[in-house]
């Protein structure tokens, strides 16, 4: 499935969200591996087997293996991530942001690709779980590391219109059927 098949299943309510996945692909602040891996992390993200499959049908012949490998890390990364120090953010007694998180995240230091590529995927991973200390984290490295902030805008507008495709799908029962006894 591509992203016009999936456009075709996005119904006549979500007009706004068949639109903008229409723009998806030509946004042209990324680079062709930014932009495909982070429809690849976005994907994944959404938990809509549809919308991950889509996605990854539409990058893989932009994408080489490191790079989808890389993207799927980043999602599966961050989902780890974004519960964990959410949690250390929100949670009232800060002793638990003293305590070593004892978690593996070595594909960040070493993630098979541009590092700046993986940040802003990861960044969007993160907006999409809703993890302020993530998002912070990843905005200042991807700074520091000369992305321009409308590339950083870019990839997290991206992650909305993901995020929104399969809640459309879900809101139409697309995606989970619902059936009447």
């Amino acid at each position: 499935m591509s992203i016009d098949a999936l456009k075709d299943r996005i119904p006549v309510f979500a007009k706004d969200v068949k639109l903008n996945l229409s723009t998806l692909t030509r946004e042209e602040s990324l680079t062709p591996q930014q932009l495909y891996g982070l429809l690849v992390a976005c994907g994944i993200t959404t938990r809509s087997p549809t919308v991950a499959s889509a996605l990854e049908a539409e990058a893989a012949p932009h994408l080489s293996p490191a790079a989808m490998d890389a993207a799927k890390a980043a999602a599966a990364i961050m989902a780890m991530n974004n519960v964990y120090y959410r949690f250390t953010h929100l949670a009232s007694n800060k002793a638990y942001e003293t305590l070593p998180a004892k978690l593996r995240m070595s594909v960040i230091g070493n993630p098979g690709v541009d590092k700046p590529d993986f940040e802003l995927w990861s960044l969007a991973v993160s907006a999409m779980n809703g993890c302020g200390r993530c998002i912070d984290s990843h905005e200042k490295v991807l700074r520091d590391a000369g992305v321009l902030e409308v590339q950083i805008h870019a990839a997290v507008r991206i992650g909305a219109i993901v995020a929104s495709t399969a809640v459309a799908l879900e809101a139409s029962r697309e995606e989970f059927p619902v059936t009447v006894k």
